[in-house]
C-alpha cells in the first residue's frame, strides 16, 4: 500500500494486542472460570490456551523476520508462504471472524453499560446500545487511525488502574477452603475452556496493522510476544488472587464480583468499558486492512482495495466490516457467534503454525532473524485442531468446510503472486528424501514399478500409444515422452526451458514430456536411454512403435543391440488403425517355452491393465503352446500357480502342437485374430537375425489386431515354462 508507515512497536502492535487480550473475559468471566475449574484447573486452562497463543505468536514472529511483511497481517504471511488459495481462504475466514468479534465485544459492553446505569436489560436494548457504540467507534476510525490508536493509550491506562484497584481491594467472601479442581456440580471443563479461549486471541490485532508499521520485522515479534507474555502473567496472578479471596460459589454466580471487591468500583467499570471498546476498536482498525490487502491481490473485489487520504485508509473495507459487525449485534446470540468465531481463529492459528513448520522444514530460503524451533509450529498446529475437536466437533467441521470451499474457489480463480510457494519446497523436500530412501534400498527383489521412456512420434495414433503407456505403467509408474526433432545441422541444442513440453494431451494423462534435437533418430534414442534419469528413479523400460520397414536398417539394429545391452525392458506397439483397441474387452498373452523371463513381465502388465478404468471389464487369456507333449493338466496347474502368485485373474488355454507343429505365429493368427490387444514375448535372437524376425512379425501383424511385443530385462525372475522334463 502507498500509505505512510507511521507506527512503532508499542502503539502499533503491543497496545492493540494487549487491550484485546485484557478484555471482557478477564473482567466478567475469569472468576467464573476459577469457580468452576478450581485453582489448578483454571491455571491448566490458562496455560493450554496460551500454548496455542505462544506457539502461534512465535511462529508468526519468525516468519515476519524472514519475509517482507506487508499490509494484511496474517493473510499476508500465509499468502506469501503457502500460496493464495490457502492464504486467501484463511484471510477471508479471519476477516469475517474479526468482524463478528466486534459484535461480541460491543454486546459485552452493552450488558455492562445498561446494567450499571439501570437501563433495560433486554436483547433489543443491548442491540441499541451496541449499535450506538459501533457507530461511534467506526466514526472515530474514519476520522483518523492515528487518533483511534492514541485513544487506546487512555483505555490502556484505565485498564491498568482498574487492575491495581482490584488487587488493592478487600473481599467479604474469603473462602474457608480453596478448591483446586472442579466439583461434580461444576460446568464441564471443555465448556469452561471454550468460554475462556477468546481471551487469548487478541494478539493478532497488532499483526493486522502490519501495513502501517515503520519496521514490521522488528515490531511484530517484540510487540506480539510482549503482549502475550504480559497477558499470561496477569491472567495467572489474577486467577490466584481471586481463588484466595473469593469463595468459589460466589465466583460461579456473580460475574460482577470484581467491582464489589475493588478498592474503587468505578475504575473497574471504566476498565470493562475500555477493554470491550478497545477490543472492538482493534477489530475495526485491523479487519479492513485484511480485506484491503486481499483486494489488492485480487482475492476479493477490487473496490475494497482503494483507500482514502495520505495513509490510504481502507474506508470501503471499513464499511463492510461495519455491516458484518452490525449483523452480529442484531443477532444478539453471543454464544452462537462466539463458537463460530473461536473456530475461525483456531483455524487461522493452526495454519499459521503449519506455515511456519513447513517453511522451516522445507524451504532452503527460509532464514529468519528470529529463530524458533520448528517443532513449536507443529505443536501449535496439533494443539489448535485438537482443541477445536474437543470444544465443538460440528463447529470445527463447519469452519473447515467453509475454509475448504474458499480454498477451491480461489484455486479455480487461479490468482498468482510473484512470491515463493512453500508447497513447492515441501514437495521438493519430500521427493529429495524419497529418492534417497529408494536409492539406499536394495531393489533386487522388489516388484516392477515401470519407469518408461516413451517415443510416441507424431503419427495419427500417437494418442493410443500414450494411453497404452500410461496403462501399462500402473498407478505409480512414470512415463516420460520424448519428441525427437530431426536436425542434420544440429549445432545448438534446445535451451532447457524449450525442452519442456506442456500440452494438454500429456497433462491429462499425467505424462512428462520433453523434446530435443537429434541428427539421427536412432542415435538420439540410444543417447537418451544411456543418460536420462537420476538416482532412485532410473528408467527401466523403453517403449515405442513397431519399426515396420526398418528390417534392413543398420542404425536400428545397433540401437536395439544397445538397448538390450543396457538391460532395458522393451515394449513395441503395432497399432491397428482399423480395429484400434476394439472394445477394450479382450487381451491375449501368448507363452511358449522360450518366454520364461518374459512371462513374469507379461503378468505384471496384465495386473496393470485390469486396474485401468478403460480395461476394467476385460477378459484376459494366457495361451500356452504345448510343443513337447507335456501333460495338459500339469501345464494348467503350473501356469495357474504362476498366475495366482501374481494376483491376476485370467483364463488359461493350452494348445496342443506336438503332432502338427504349426508355426507359433500361425497359431496366434488363428486364435487372436479378433482380440482387442495381443501381447507376445520377443525371443532371444542374434542381432544378425533381426531382419528375418521383423519380416515374420510384420506378416503376423497383417492378420491380427493391435499387438504389444515384450522383451523383459534381467531383473525379472525366470519362470520355468519347460514342461518337457516333467511329462
Amino acid at each position: 500500500m502507498a500509505g505512510k508507515k507511521i507506527f512503532g512497536t508499542f502503539e502499533g502492535v503491543f497496545t492493540p494486542s494487549i487491550l484485546t487480550i485484557l478484555g471482557v473475559i478477564m473482567y466478567m468471566r475469569l472468576g467464573w472460570v476459577v469457580g468452576n475449574a478450581g485453582l489448578i484447573g483454571a491455571i491448566v486452562i490458562i496455560l493450554i490456551a496460551h500454548v496455542i497463543s505462544v506457539s502461534t505468536g512465535l511462529s508468526v514472529s519468525s516468519v515476519a523476520t524472514d519475509k517482507k511483511i506487508g499490509a494484511g497481517g496474517i493473510y499476508y504471511v500465509l499468502s506469501r508462504s503457502m500460496g493464495i488459495p490457502i492464504g486467501g481462504s484463511i484471510g477471508i475466514a479471519l476477516y469475517v471472524g474479526t468482524a463478528f468479534s466486534i459484535a461480541l465485544y460491543l454486546i459485552g459492553f452493552a450488558e455492562s453499560f445498561n446494567g450499571y446505569f439501570g437501563f433495560d436489560l433486554t436483547i433489543n436494548a443491548y442491540r441499541l446500545t451496541g449499535t450506538i457504540a459501533l457507530v461511534s467507534l467506526t466514526t472515530l476510525a474514519v476520522i483518523s487511525t492515528s487518533v483511534a490508536l492514541k485513544a487506546q493509550f487512555f483505555i490502556f491506562a484505565a485498564i491498568i488502574i482498574s487492575i491495581i484497584s482490584i488487587f488493592l481491594g478487600t473481599s467479604d467472601y474469603i473462602p474457608q477452603s480453596i478448591p483446586m479442581f472442579s466439583t461434580t456440580d461444576s460446568v464441564p471443563l471443555e465448556v469452561v475452556f471454550a468460554i475462556f479461549f477468546p481471551a487469548v486471541t487478541g494478539f493478532t490485532a497488532g499483526i493486522a496493522m502490519s501495513g502501517d508499521l515503520k519496521d514490521p520485522k522488528q515490531s511484530i515479534p517484540k510487540g506480539t510476544l510482549a503482549a502475550i507474555g504480559v497477558g499470561l502473567v496477569i491472567y495467572l496472578v489474577l486467577a490466584v488472587f481471586m481463588a484466595y479471596n473469593v469463595d468459589s460459589e460466589v465466583l460461579k454466580t456473580d460475574n460482577n464480583i470484581l467491582m464489589q471487591i475493588a478498592l474503587f468500583a468505578p475504575a473497574v467499570v471504566a476498565g470493562i468499558w475500555g477493554a470491550t471498546l478497545s477490543s472492538a476498536l482493534g477489530g475495526i482498525l485491523g479487519g479492513p486492512r485484511i480485506l484491503q490487502a486481499m483486494s489488492i491481490d485480487k482475492v476479493t473485489p477490487k473496490i475494497f482495495g482503494t483507500g482514502k487520504g495520505k495513509n490510504n485508509e481502507p474506508i470501503n473495507a471499513l464499511i463492510l466490516v461495519f455491516l458484518i459487525a452490525e449483523s452480529g449485534i442484531l443477532i444478539g446470540e453471543l454464544d452462537v457467534i462466539a463458537r463460530v468465531v473461536s473456530m475461525f481463529y483456531l483455524t487461522a492459528y493452526g495454519f499459521i503454525n503449519l506455515s511456519f513448520f513447513l517453511e522451516s522444514w522445507a524451504n532452503p530460503d527460509f532464514q529468519p532473524t528470529f529463530k524458533v524451533k520448528r517443532w513449536i509450529g507443529l505443536l501449535g498446529f496439533i494443539a489448535c485442531f485438537g482443541v477445536m475437536f474437543k470444544l465443538d466437533m460440528f463447529a470445527m467441521i463447519g469452519a473447515l468446510a467453509l475454509v475448504t470451499l474458499l480454498y477451491f474457489l480461489l484455486q479455480r480463480k487461479e490468482v498468482k503472486l510473484q512470491s515463493n510457494d512453500v508447497w513447492r519446497s515441501v514437495w521438493e523436500n519430500v521427493v529429495n528424501k524419497g529418492l534417497k530412501k529408494i536409492h539406499d534400498k536394495d531393489d533386487e527383489n522388489s516388484s516392477w514399478n515401470p519407469n518408461i521412456i516413451l517415443f510416441s512420434g507424431e503419427s495419427s495414433h500417437q494418442s493410443y500409444l500414450l494411453e497404452l503407456s500410461k496403462t501399462v505403467s500402473g498407478k505409480t509408474g512414470i512415463v516420460t515422452n520424448f519428441k525427437l526433432i530431426l536436425n542434420k545441422d544440429n549445432e545448438k541444442p534446445l535451451k532447457k526451458n524449450e525442452q519442456i513440453v506442456r500440452e494438454d494431451i500429456f497433462n491429462d494423462l499425467g505424462i512428462f514430456a520433453r523434446q530435443i534435437k537429434v541428427d539421427n533418430i536412432y542415435q538420439g534414442i540410444t543417447n537418451i536411454a544411456t543418460t536420462f534419469g537420476f538416482s532412485g528413479v532410473e528408467p527401466n523400460t523403453v517403449m515405442m512403435g513397431w519399426p515396420k520397414g526398418l528390417e534392413n536398417s543398420e542404425d536400428y539394429a545397433k540401437m536395439t543391440e544397445t538397448l538390450l545391452y543396457l538391460d532395458y525392458n522393451l515394449l513395441y506397439l503395432d497399432f491397428d488403425e482399423k480395429m484400434k483397441f476394439g472394445n477394450y474387452q479382450t487381451v491375449d498373452f501368448w507363452w511358449r517355452e522360450t518366454d520364461s523371463k518374459n512371462a513374469e513381465m507379461m503378468l505384471n502388465i496384465a495386473r496393470f491393465i485390469i486396474s485401468s478404468p478403460r480395461w476394467k471389464n476385460t477378459i484376459i487369456r494366457v495361451l500356452f503352446v504345448n510343443n513337447n507333449n507335456a501333460k495338459n493338466d500339469l501345464i494348467y496347474a503350473k501356469v495357474s500357480k504362476l498366475v495366482e502368485a501374481l494376483r491376476v485373474n485370467v483364463e488359461i488355454k493350452i494348445i496342443d502342437n506336438v503332432v502338427k507343429q504349426i508355426p507359433f505365429y500361425d497359431i496366434i493368427s488363428r486364435y487372436s485374430n479378433t482380440t482387442d490387444l495381443t501381447i507376445i514375448g520377443i525371443p532371444n535372437y542374434n542381432i544378425e537375425d533381426q531382419a528375418e524376425f521383423i519380416l515374420k512379425t510384420n506378416n503376423l501383424f497383417d492378420t491380427i489386431g493391435s499387438t504389444l511385443l515384450v522383451k523383459a530385462a534381467n531383473n525379472f525372475n525366470v519362470l520355468d515354462l519347460n514342461f518337457a522334463k516333467n511329462k
